[in-house]
């Protein structure tokens, strides 16, 4: 199939080049390029994909008809959801860029009030990207492993779900992002079997439970930032030994 897209630089129409069975590559004559996810692809980090269509249930109850289609519509929008920051992993924009826009749309698809991303600077977490908190403190929060529910997070390995973040005893609030008036908290490790990258929060001004399928589709997530850091560091690498 011929994909048809526009440069998001210059908007001239950009030309294809299959890579393999999970992408396609578009360059434009401005020399900007990017890639498209194919289906396999999809199916590849987007686990979603396999319970995404909607089968009507056999009930009598108007209100289980109904849980179920709103079900089907939040899995199906997190399949496209998925599918974006797959591409914007895989492009050539740089790791800041990538990961303000990443949490831009984890917010705007679980519908909290903040979304930030803390990666790892020698033995500190430091704010790399957010939505919902002022960009000005990006690179300034700063906490130790082990500090905090974040740097708990970041120790353990482990993942913390609250609906009363500060009434926990690890609970630790930075003034400057007055995180006081924000009640529910995820805190998910961004790593995997041989290091830590990082932590993705999620915080809400209502006191929300997180379900099992939002935790996983941040885990996901925190997977695909995995691979982002790891794509950007060979790249620099790469670079700077020619």
């Amino acid at each position: 199939m011929q994909l048809v897209s526009r440069c998001r630089k210059c908007g001239r129409s950009m030309k294809t080049q299959r890579i393999d069975n999970y992408r396609v590559k578009l360059t434009c004559s401005c020399g900007f390029s990017d890639f498209r996810a194919m289906t396999e692809k999809v199916k590849t980090v987007n686990p979603f994909i396999s319970r995404a269509s909607f089968t009507p249930f056999i009930e009598s109850e108007k209100e289980k008809m109904v849980l179920t289609m709103q079900r089907a519509n939040r899995e199906h929008l997190e399949i496209i959801s998925l599918e974006e920051i797959s591409m914007l992993v895989s492009s050539d924009y740089d790791l800041p860029e990538i990961l303000q826009q990443l949490v831009t749309k984890v917010a705007g698809q679980l519908k909290v009030s903040v979304c930030s991303i803390y990666l790892m600077d020698g033995d500190e977490l430091v704010m790399a990207a957010t939505h919902g908190f002022d960009p000005s403190f990006i690179g300034k929060i700063r906490i130790r492993i082990g500090e905090g529910i974040t740097g708990t997070v970041a120790k353990d390995r482990q993942h913390i779900a609250l609906s009363q973040a500060s009434r926990d005893p690890r609970y630790k609030p930075f003034t400057e992002l007055q995180e006081e008036k924000y009640n529910s908290m995820l805190s998910y490790p961004i790593a995997d079997k041989s290091a830590v990258y990082g932590v993705i929060n999620l915080n809400s001004t209502s006191m929300k439970t997180f379900n099992e399928d939002e935790i996983y589709f941040v885990s996901i997530i925190a997977n695909l930032i995995v691979t982002a850091v790891k794509l950007r560091k060979k790249a620099a690498e790469a670079s700077g030994s020619n």
